[in-house]
């Protein structure tokens, strides 16, 4: 990355050059831009000049271009300090979930119809409205129903928009529909809610962001006649997708396990019936990831989606996963993260809130010494504007 202008560097750098004795703000620019961000939020100390500096937008764009180590959000398990750790209070809530994304905004949601946006870097918060707009809004259904968010951003426009999904059993019937709306971050004091409901059921909780597109698996909870066979009904590795620039549902996907699948043979109608439990959405390499955890084999293959319109999937992985998984599960979900710059993968473990690095060129899984998770999602600003607490 090109040097900044040395006009632009030399803003509000007097004090610190005083500070540095001899040095030039762009020398100065220069040497700290080398130092790691955990150790310049301790230089700030120094002097005001420093502080001025290692605040500036421009350093800290630089200085996130040359230190690529990525950064994560997560919420754990129990309240304690953790070491390389900042806090940021967002009130009462102990059942909050930060949703999966990889954005410098993140999102907390409870099943509630509770959804708020934090910037990080501030600590500023967004509460989104409440109250649904199907429907009867004084329904008491309405108000309380089992919501699910999953939060992105449009490729386009730049805009943040929230997905909100909730099930809601239609009066006088047993019917249950899934209802969906759409919300927008930055809409100005006219955004609202608007729906974008389809018929059938996605598993609201497996929702990555890839792109421009929000993913799901199919809902298996509301097939279980339809299993039975490969070639009727819902396979479980079916995904849907929502486009979220025009905030369109595309066509569904076909998966790369359950058609290779004959349901005549006992084996293959085994393996069929456990892909319900065993698989998980994730992005790795900006492409959409499908994770399938033969638990009982203790095997990971990784499925990249190469073209979406040719439904062209990709095996790139196969990770064994015996040296970490005590004994053999097939609701042992793990759901990939990222690819670190020696090749390694981050996978969490939701079942046991913990971490994995996997390390594809020895077949080697080790745990992260780090306290259970709650939920993690991966943070794309600067550890630099993050609030000190």
């Amino acid at each position: 990355m090109a040097s900044p202008p040395n006009q632009a560097r030399r803003r509000g750098t007097t004090s610190a050059s005083d500070a540095a004795g001899a040095l030039s703000p762009d020398v100065l620019f220069d040497v700290l831009l080398r130092f790691p961000a955990k150790d310049l939020c301790r230089l700030r100390a120094v002097c005001r000049g420093w502080r001025s500096l290692t605040s500036n937008p421009l350093f800290i764009r630089a200085h996130a271009a040359r230190h690529r180590s990525p950064l994560l959000v997560a919420r754990f398990r129990d309240d304690g300090d953790g070491d390389g750790t900042t806090r940021i209070a967002v009130g009462a809530g102990p059942d909050r979930q930060l949703l999966c994304a990889n954005l410098d905004l993140a999102c907390l949601v409870t099943r509630w119809n509770d959804c708020l946006v934090l910037d990080p870097a501030t600590a500023a918060t967004h509460a989104l409205p409440r109250y649904p707009v199907l429907g009867d809004p004084n329904c008491e259904e309405l108000y309380k129903p089992a919501t699910y968010f999953a939060f992105g951003r449009a490729p386009a426009t730049g805009e943040y928009k929230v997905l909100r999904m909730f099930n809601r059993h239609e009066p006088y019937s047993s019917d249950t529909v899934q209802l969906f709306d759409v919300f927008t971050i930055n809409g100005g004091g006219n955004a609202r809610w608007r729906v974008r409901s389809r018929d059938f059921f996605v598993e609201a909780r497996s929702a990555v962001v890839v792109g421009g597109a929000v993913y799901f698996l199919l809902n298996g909870e509301y097939y279980p006649k339809k299993r039975a066979t490969v070639n009727s009904g819902i396979p479980p590795d079916y995904v849907a997708s929502l486009d979220i620039e025009t905030e369109e549902w595309r066509r569904e996907l076909q998966g790369p396990i359950s058609g290779s699948l004959d349901t005549n043979d006992a084996d293959d109608r085994k393996e069929y019936i456990s892909l319900w439990y065993q698989l998980a959405l994730g992005e790795l390499k900006g492409a959409l990831v499908l994770a399938n955890h033969r638990g009982c084999q203790f095997i990971l293959d990784l499925w990249f989606l190469i073209d979406f319109e040719k439904g062209l999937w990709v095996k790139e992985y196969i990770i064994e996963t015996e040296s970490i998984v005590q004994s053999p599960s097939r609701e042992y979900r793990m759901k990939p993260l990222l690819v670190l710059d020696d090749g390694r993968l981050v996978i969490y473990v939701e079942l046991t809130g913990r971490l994995l690095i996997c390390d594809p060129e020895t077949d080697t899984c080790t745990f992260v010494e780090i306290r259970q998770l709650d939920s993690i999602a991966i943070y794309t600003g600067s550890l630099l504007s993050l609030p000190r607490r």
